[in-house]
């Protein structure tokens, strides 16, 4: 899927809710050929405004030898070792260190994508830059493990968008066939993780340009009896990606990354119709939690070619399959997605400033 270097930039920057000031692109992204180089850019961004802040801080804990007494005396290790012979006592202090986990994974990060070959000989320089200037920071080998430990509060929460950009540089960085090194897999090729991508930035997207509906995912129970013998546990919950709610109506939204969203039968393009089952679920469960207010449904396919809108009626729900092209301007793909809400009968009046003006 060929998608403009600035679309991408925006659908990050919505999935990751991580928005520029002012509604406009950061230095530099214009700037790069690809993902990998773009991925560097918002790193080099994002890692020069903490810097400017102050890296975050955290208690570090370890042991040394001490003339002077601090922290909690480590009576069995002195013993043991004899440390009072040499003038001096074990001790287990804990100091305020920026060594910490997720400066960790920042600086790591850096460190991989400056060395990979298809970084820009400018961009590798300002990845060194940034490497140089957090000094007291340990580097260590990306892994996805690494990211189920890190522990954000609200008071480094402006962590959060660089932790899923190094997330997803971690996940895309694979050895090459000689293993002589690595190579940034085609993400926009993995449809399975790019539906994710995609699903949160549809989500934000209408939580930040309107404000008739709220907007969140929603887990709903299947409607059963459980007859003799039946376990319902055994029954999976149903989590929507989208379902905006309003007191006027309901709009259930399932959000879809294929390079193909409407392959062929006899060689004629159809909608997939497990996908059609699946909003069909969501949107008659959807009803419970309002009963008696109109309940709409959207497929949204971020399509490689041009953008459609279809419109039915399914046992009385009204319906929309929309294909939206990435391709286009960014003011075409904000209306395109504005369209498709007023198009299932809703109006959407401003929020606030999210990206509207982003490609002024």
């Amino acid at each position: 899927m060929t998608i403009p270097i600035r679309n991408i930039y925006y659908l990050f920057c919505y999935a990751w809710e991580r928005f520029p000031e002012g509604g406009s692109t950061e230095a530099g992204v214009d700037d790069c050929p690809d993902l990998p180089n773009l991925f560097a850019r918002v790193l080099i961004n994002g890692a020069r405004r903490l810097l400017r802040r102050g890296l975050d801080r955290g208690y570090i804990s370890f042991e040394e030898e001490l003339r002077s007494p601090r922290g909690r005396l480590l009576i069995d290790r002195t013993i043991k070792e004899q440390t009072l012979q040499r003038g001096a006592i074990s001790c287990q202090v804990d100091e305020l260190r920026q060594d910490v986990l997720h400066n960790q994974i920042i600086k790591s990060t850096a460190v991989v994508l400056a060395n990979h070959h298809l970084i820009k000989p400018s961009l590798a320089h300002e990845l060194r830059l940034i490497c140089g200037r957090m000094g007291g920071v340990s580097v260590l080998r990306l892994r996805p493990g690494l990211f189920r430990s890190v522990q954000l509060s609200r008071n480094n929460a402006q962590y959060s968008a660089l932790m899923r950009l190094c997330e997803f540089v971690c996940r895309a960085m694979l050895p090459d066939e000689v293993g002589s090194g690595s190579r940034f897999s085609d993400i926009l090729r993995d449809e399975e993780r790019m539906s994710r991508v995609f699903e949160d930035f549809l989500r934000n997207f209408y939580f930040y340009e309107q404000s008739a509906f709220t907007v969140r995912r929603e887990d709903m129970r299947w409607r059963l009896d459980s007859g003799p013998g039946g376990d319902p546990t055994l029954v999976p919950i149903m989590r929507t990606d989208i379902v905006l709610r309003s007191p006027r109506s309901t709009v259930v939204m399932d959000a879809k990354f294929y390079a193909d969203p409407f392959p062929r039968s006899s060689g004629t393009p159809k909608i997939r119709s497990t996908h059609l089952y699946q909003l069909f679920a969501y949107m008659k469960h959807a009803s419970d939690r309002a009963p008696g207010l109109p309940v709409r449904g959207a497929l949204v396919y971020a399509s490689p070619g041009d953008g459609c809108l279809h419109r039915y009626r399914m046992d009385g729900h009204e319906i929309a399959v929309a294909a939206i092209d990435l391709r286009r301007p960014w003011t075409q793909v904000q209306s395109a997605l504005i369209g498709l809400l007023e198009g299932l009968g809703t109006k959407m009046p401003p929020h606030h400033d999210g990206l509207e003006q982003a490609s002024n």
